[in-house]
């Protein structure tokens, strides 16, 4: 399986690079991390999890630190973290969620 994503601030129209990401797999009541990382320059985050990651059809969960990010360029921000949660119904499937973000508002979908 792979994910990816991609994340735009939409409020200078440039990557949005250094947001730390969580990736979690719902299981239960709750939450288990799976895998961490950092936006690179061009606002990617690629190698989130390692290549041939067994993973299975599931709920999961991005969580992208908005308000870490937007504080280093002393803004504020409305949404302090934004988690995205998608199903994961082909483990064999690339899941790409790109996310645009301002200080206000966010959108994401299914990208490819």
């Amino acid at each position: 399986m792979m994910i990816t994503s991609h994340v735009l601030d939409t409020s200078i129209g440039r990557p949005a690079s250094g947001v730390a990401v969580a990736l979690e797999l719902q299981e239960g009541d709750g939450w288990r991390a799976v895998a961490r990382g950092i936006t690179n320059a061009d606002g990617r985050i690629v190698d989130l999890l390692p290549p041939a990651t067994p993973l299975g059809a599931a709920l999961y969960r991005l969580t992208f630190d908005t308000g870490a990010y937007f504080a280093a360029r002393s803004r504020s921000c409305f949404h302090p973290r934004v988690a995205v949660e998608f199903m994961v119904d082909d483990p064999a499937a690339h899941y790409h969620v790109p996310l645009l973000v301002s200080p206000f508002g966010y959108t994401t979908y299914r990208g490819s």
